[in-house]
């Protein structure tokens, strides 16, 4: 029932109603920092529905399927990949150089939110879903979760946000 609810509120806010998923037979195109393409309709919703549509997949890692189970960078690149159609970079420190550099006041649905969790920054990647909070693959034992930036674990270890044009 909650999740339901989180779903309709979170597609009623991206003004995502009525849109369909993209399917996985999509051709994935590269993405460099300096690439743009053209907005698909309903893209931020899209990606949100999909996201949160694999809350409770397993953490892997290494992952990056939902049948696989997914790490924190493997769930980022799968969602953009198949909701976008975009190929990311694989590790979180080198999604960490793509896109463009978003401020923390300055958030918007899906943009990509880093983190230092192992003593190296940019070491762990989300995505923002609003209000705070952001849908990650957290470490070995865990599962696909939303979790809210504000908590002092994550505040303490945010190193900053990208945001992929599309």
């Amino acid at each position: 029932m909650r999740l339901t609810l989180v779903l309709t509120t979170a597609c009623l806010l991206a003004g995502c109603a009525h849109q369909a998923v993209k399917d996985d037979t999509t051709p994935v195109q590269s993405y460099g920092a300096t690439d743009s393409i053209q907005p698909l309709p309903g893209h931020r919703g899209q990606l949100l529905l999909r996201a949160l549509g694999l809350i409770g997949v397993q953490y892997t890692y290494g992952g990056s399927s939902p049948d696989a189970g997914f790490d924190c960078s493997g769930l980022v690149q799968y969602l953009f990949g198949q909701v976008l159609g975009l190929t990311l970079p694989r590790s979180a420190q080198e999604m960490s150089r793509v896109g463009a550099e978003v401020g923390a006041d300055e958030l918007h649905l899906g943009d990509l939110v880093f983190f230092n969790t192992l003593r190296q920054p940019f070491s762990h990647v989300g995505i923002y879903l609003g209000e705070q909070r952001f849908i990650h693959a957290p470490s070995s034992g865990g599962q696909v979760e939303i979790v809210n930036m504000t908590d002092r674990y994550w505040q303490r270890r945010y190193n900053g946000a990208r945001r992929i044009s599309l």
